[in-house]
């Protein structure tokens, strides 16, 4: 009795011990998280990264200036012009509440931090949550080691990294934790089928909702899941506990984000978990009955109930069908179509296609964004398969989901980096268990006797004691009746079979000493090469701010600030009434830092407007002139990386320009372009290529910078050298030659010969009235 207390109390010391290790683990993988991902200030300064962060930043700021109420309803007219856009109801307000919320606490808290300061941040604090929600996930899936584990895998992995460096103030930042914490409650419910959780779980969906349009993801795989416990007849009340609140109120919650609004109940996105919510209840009903009723009467009460569900599923699809059949689309968004078509896009919406991003990654990408996780992944499946539960089953299929969709889209790969970490973990932890178990059964016996192969038998005799041992308890503890020969017979089999079971499992998880020893070394080995890679990625590779750049030569490190000076050009330099057109790419930055109104900008919702930007580049100076007369723009802007070798430049997306133009506005077509089905700028391009807007604002004086006119990115002398502007003018060119700043001449400048030849003429005259017409003729035909 008095040993039984004392182990008791080792245990719980332990326990308590283990207990407190965790937590001090868990501290120090968030500050990790946050640490690694602080090299974009340390090596460049505290900016906005990117282009899409800059228009979050600017909401940013209108919250917190203006209110929670202004906010919803502000409507920008420096966007779109002369559309504007609605703000508060095409956003997805979740990371700008999130950051606005952190700046007012603080600030309540007089720690006077700047709005810039706090948007830097929020992106590391967020991935520190991440890291803690991912040990939650995983330690119900797996227990506590792999929880850690994947923890700190998911801290370091660069895929994650990329998106959630500080200055990369993009959606992304929070709605991953958004997405790992609510897959958490939901197998948190699965476990405990607790209505608590279930109602968490609907709550963590709704702030996912609110932050990123990836919450379709959430909505699809969570039935998926529910309907594959289904069909494998692993139903049970904790499973519809955890389903059945989170598509009622999570659907209402939905519906209260404007940008989602019904889109929540009237999109294909959503259809599968209302037909998962109907099967779901069917069932429930058919086990409910099953309790009360007899076997006889069950059967005829199963016919009718699953005869009537069968009937209302049909109407619902009806409903369903008729709904899509009136949708061009069949109810799914562009993006969602190119998921489950990767071909869609680049047929029907080249805007979408023409982002870098949403094209499929290569197999390189895999290597470098999870690097070693990429093989841990599959020994991680198979250890959800022993033993197989709820939790594990819903993990296997979100590693299945991710990989695809991930080999779609190359912007997804965030999506696979927890799974990826969770089964990495899960088989690290695995792995871990089972070498310092083998060493910890035969590392005694070495001192004890001389090595061989004694070794193992001795360690498994110490586990039949175990095994026996226990199986002594059991039988002691058990009632003591008289049972008959026969029964007892059959408990002598059920005995003998339950010890023979557990071990042959634990003979098979023993391993010789020098090969759990080696192996533990080779994991070591493997994550220090893991770190390594992490360490050089978040420093390198993703710690560059795509607004200031550098480049490493053999007379040193060279800065190339050139887009923050353009900006500071137009903001000092033009009226603030002043438009400005660009390629949709550099809108955002536009708006934010030069404040002046903009024709497109990143968020590509009317794919007219950015086919009228491109056919105006694609065409030549007069109908270009026109076109952004038109739409009383100013000043031109270019981005050209012709000069110092910049890859990411207008005349690299020039073809994305010419294949939007051409969709709406037929008359650009792309062979005209192209020569040979080649995209040339040297002397064999085609004379359309050669006298296009594109290629004269970009390449205009050129020539003058070594006189031959060598671009250094295409890696070939331009064409057309010598040329000049009649309908726009040079005002400014950065430093490096980087951004190119156009004004469009004035009416009387281009017409001024003509005006004075036409006054001498007859008023009356048919080639007068002819000339006039052609004057007002459409410019974009």
């Amino acid at each position: 009795m008095a040993a039984s207390s004392e182990t008791k109390g080792e245990g719980t010391l332990r326990k308590a011990f283990g207990g407190v290790l965790g937590f001090f683990i868990l501290l120090l993988i968030g500050a990790l998280a946050f640490s690694i991902r602080l090299f974009s200030v340390i090596k460049y300064e505290s900016v906005i990264h990117e282009f899409d962060p800059y228009f979050n930043y600017r909401v940013t700021q209108f919250l917190t200036k203006n209110g929670i109420y202004d906010f919803w309803n502000w409507f920008d007219d420096r966007t779109w012009y002369p559309l504007g856009r609605v703000i508060g109801g095409t956003v997805y307000p979740g990371l700008t509440l999130t950051a606005g919320s952190i700046w007012w606490l603080l600030n309540n808290l007089n720690i006077p931090l700047s709005v810039e300061t706090v948007c830097v941040f929020t992106a590391p604090i967020f991935s520190a949550n991440a890291s803690w929600a991912t040990y939650l996930l995983t330690k119900e899936v797996k227990g506590t080691g792999a929880g850690l584990t994947a923890a700190a895998l998911l801290a370091m992995v660069p895929s994650y990294i990329s998106r959630s460096v500080a200055g990369s103030y993009d959606n992304e930042a929070v709605a991953i934790f958004a997405l790992i914490f609510t897959f958490y409650l939901y197998t948190k419910t699965l476990n405990t089928g607790s209505l608590f959780y279930a109602t968490l779980n609907a709550l963590s969906y709704f702030y996912m909702v609110c932050s990123w349009g990836g919450y379709t993801f959430i909505i699809n795989l969570i039935p998926m899941h529910v309907l594959l416990c289904i069909v494998t007849g692993r139903y049970s009340p904790r499973l519809y506990i955890a389903y059945a609140p989170l598509v009622v109120l999570g659907t209402l919650l939905a519906s209260l984000v404007p940008v989602v609004g019904f889109n929540a109940v009237m999109t294909s996105e959503h259809f599968a978990s209302f037909l998962v919510f109907i099967i779901i209840h069917v069932v429930a009903l058919v086990y409910y009955i099953k309790g009360i009723l007899s076997p006889k009467m069950f059967k005829v009460a199963v016919t009718l109930v699953v005869t009537i569900g069968i009937a209302v599923c049909c109407a619902v699809l009806a409903i369903l069908i008729a709904l899509v059949a009136s949708s061009p689309t069949k109810g799914w968004s562009g993006r969602s179509l190119s998921l489950l078509d990767p071909t869609y896009a680049s047929k029907y919406i080249p805007i979408i296609a023409s982002v870098s991003e949403h094209q499929p990654p290569t197999w390189p990408s895999y290597f470098m964004d999870i690097n070693v996780l990429a093989f841990l992944v599959p020994a991680g499946i198979v250890a959800c398969f022993l033993p197989l539960s709820d939790a594990s089953s819903f993990m296997v299929l979100y590693i299945t989901t991710s990989v695809y969709f991930s080999g779609v889209m190359v912007r997804l790969m965030l999506v696979l980096a927890p799974a990826a970490c969770i089964m990495s973990g899960i088989a690290l932890s695995e792995a871990f268990d089972v070498f310092t178990r083998s060493i910890k059964l035969q590392l005694p016996k070495l001192f004890e006797s001389p090595p061989g192969s004694g070794d193992i038998d001795s360690a498994q005799d110490e586990v039949v004691k175990v095994d026996n041992k226990a199986a002594t308890d059991k039988s002691e503890t058990a009632p003591k009746e008289r049972p008959s020969k026969k029964n007892r017979k059959k408990e002598k089999e059920i005995v003998e079979t339950t010890i023979k079971r557990p071990l042959k499992a634990k003979r098979l998880l023993v391993l010789p000493l020098e090969a759990s020893a080696v192996a533990i070394l080779l994991l070591i080995i493997l994550g220090a090469f893991y770190v390594v890679h992490c360490v050089w990625a978040a420093a390198e590779a993703y710690s560059a701010p795509s607004i200031v750049l550098t480049s490493h030569s053999h007379d040193g490190l060279h800065v190339f600030d050139d887009f923050r000076e353009a900006y500071a050009w137009l903001r000092h330099n033009t009226d603030v009434d002043d438009k400005v057109a660009s390629w949709w790419d550099y809108g955002y930055q536009t708006t934010a830092m030069a404040n002046r109104t903009v024709i497109v900008d990143n968020n590509t919702w009317n794919n007219t407007h950015i086919a009228t930007v491109g056919t105006a580049m694609s065409s030549t100076e007069k109908p270009a002139w026109e076109i952004f007369n038109s739409l009383d723009v100013k000043y031109v802007l270019v981005v050209f990386g012709g000069l110092v070798g910049y890859p990411s430049d207008d005349i690299n997306k020039f073809l994305w320009m010419v294949r939007i133009g051409g969709g709406v506005f037929p008359h650009i077509r792309e062979p005209d372009y192209l020569r040979d089905g080649q995209y040339r700028i040297d002397a064999q391009a085609t004379p359309t290529m050669l006298n296009c807007l594109m290629y004269k604002l970009s390449y205009y004086r050129f020539v003058e910078t070594d006189g031959k006119g060598f671009d250094r990115v295409r890696r070939t002398e331009i064409g057309k050298k010598h040329f000049k502007l009649t309908h726009f003018e040079e005002v400014f060119t950065t430093h490096h030659w980087m951004v190119r700043i156009y004004k469009l001449k004035p009416p009387k400048n281009r017409i001024r010969g003509k005006s004075k030849k036409s006054k001498s003429n007859s008023k009356t005259s048919p080639s007068n009235l002819k000339r006039h017409g052609n004057l007002k003729k459409n410019p974009w035909q």
